[in-house]
């Protein structure tokens, strides 16, 4: 698998979500701004107030988007690893793992790639394990085949 092709997908994935995030929290404030004050100005308010949480919902999502996708662009897609880090692409007998951030089931290349974060329960059982290595996963023994 070409983890460098796999890193570029899963960029294009945070990409389209940070889209989706900005477009919200731009619908949020327009809503919020549009609110016409009536003669019931508790309504008005409770309104505005409705929008601006949307707003900051949203600016949440899109922060956090942002941070996944600059811990991408910090992984070197080049850079071969032989031990599970940040930026191991791992083929184990469960399956493929890319330690990266938690995009969660990715598929790619016509495989299941499990994106995990360094900090998940996975992500952890794989930090300094070498090809050959076992780890626990969905409580069953498993073993890393290979490391890239």
């Amino acid at each position: 698998m070409n983890k460098t092709e796999l890193i570029e997908y899963m960029k294009g994935l945070l990409d389209d979500r940070l889209q989706v995030a900005w477009k919200a929290m731009e619908a949020a404030q327009d809503s919020a701004n549009d609110q016409s004050k009536s003669s019931a100005g508790d309504k008005y308010e409770t309104s505005r107030s409705m929008g601006q949480l949307d707003r900051s919902m949203h600016a949440r999502q899109y922060e956090q988007v942002r941070q996944e996708r600059v811990v991408l662009d910090r992984i070197g897609e080049s850079e071969a690893l032989s031990r599970g880090a940040v930026g191991a692409l791992l083929e184990t007998s469960a399956g493929w793992f890319f330690i990266s951030v938690s995009l969660g089931t990715v598929q790619f290349d016509n495989k299941t790639v499990i994106a995990v974060s360094s900090s998940s329960p996975v992500g952890l059982s794989f930090l300094g394990k070498e090809t050959g290595a076992q780890f626990q996963f969905l409580n069953k023994q498993h073993k890393i085949i290979a490391i890239s």
